[in-house]
């Protein structure tokens, strides 16, 4: 609207504004504007995390397959890395330092093998979630989808690096007078626990590496306290017979030990359930669960943040 002054000019007074005196959330809110990068409720970011299982598989396939891809004998070290660490654990404590007291050979080296190969599995998923962010930033500031994809897939990575390993396994075991019997079937149920605590772990190291990067330096020997904390090379309750009972069941009872302990129980005659601690199953079921839920919940609450800075 106008109107003439005094002195003939006219003067356009202007529209109020409709959104005059809201508040910038306010006002975000009346026209359905949402912060970028912002954390979805929990139910919603599960929904979009089933959304990009394509993603998370093929990622998972592509990193598997660029893993070897500068050396020359390519995927065959998926299986000779564990074989060869295998060997030098064998020769260590195995010969050198009689770890393998108490068991015959034909049980002492699957027992070894088995204990390699399957806490690779766990140590691989953590030093690969550690660095799933950091490790990542171009991607993760490109492109909008649930930043738990990422470790994620670096598990399933793991998971299928390990599925490729098992025919090698079955062949050490198989040589030492170990057949297939109906125990073997337990090799599924131990490898989905497992695969699950070690997918929350992931999630929660992921977390923990985006904020602090050096974390990736410390790891490893954290790692590989943990392993041998966790019977990789000898049985922990003939190990430690002569000490305090109350150490060797905090050792039993940690889940490496456990999903170790589990897969040996299932590929070995001579290994049998005397040397699992009570309610084991009960054991790997609450690790696997507590750590999965637990380590996802842990991940999403820091959504918004990773990739800034």
């Amino acid at each position: 609207m106008s109107e003439t002054t005094h002195d003939g000019t006219v003067a356009v007074n202007a529209f109020a504004s409709p959104d005059e005196g809201l508040t910038p959330s306010r006002l975000a809110g009346k026209y359905g504007l949402t912060v970028s990068g912002a954390r979805p409720s929990l139910a919603a970011y599960v929904r979009q995390l089933w959304d990009r299982r394509h993603f998370i598989l093929a990622f998972s396939r592509a990193k598997l397959t660029a893993q070897y891809s500068q050396a020359k004998l390519g995927q065959l070290w998926q299986v000779a890395t564990p074989l060869l660490n295998a060997a030098v654990y064998f020769f260590i404590f195995g010969v050198i330092l009689n770890a393998g007291r108490g068991m015959s050979k034909d049980v002492y080296i699957p027992f070894l093998v088995t204990g390699v190969f399957v806490f690779t599995f766990t140590q691989s998923s953590v030093m690969a979630g550690v660095r799933a962010i950091s490790g990542n930033l171009g991607l993760v500031r490109a492109l909008h989808f649930p930043r738990a994809s990422l470790p994620v897939s670096f598990a399933l990575q793991q998971l299928q690096q390990l599925l490729a390993s098992m025919l090698v396994l079955f062949a050490v075991v198989i040589a030492f007078g170990s057949y297939p019997d109906l125990s073997w079937a337990l090799i599924v149920p131990v490898l989905v626990l497992q695969f699950l605590f070690n997918t929350g772990l992931a999630l929660i190291m992921a977390r923990a590496g985006a904020k602090t990067p050096d974390l990736a330096q410390l790891m490893p020997f954290v790692m590989r306290t943990w392993m041998y904390a966790s019977g990789v090379m000898f049985s922990i309750p003939i190990m430690l017979a002569d000490k305090p009972q109350w150490l060797a069941d905090v050792l039993q009872w940690n889940p490496a030990a456990i999903y170790m302990d589990l897969m040996r129980f299932a590929l070995i005659d001579g290994y049998g359930s005397e040397n699992l601690p009570e309610h084991v199953w009960a054991a790997a079921a609450g690790w696997a669960v507590l750590f999965a839920l637990g380590g996802f919940v842990y991940f999403w609450k820091a959504e918004e943040r990773y990739g800034r800075g």
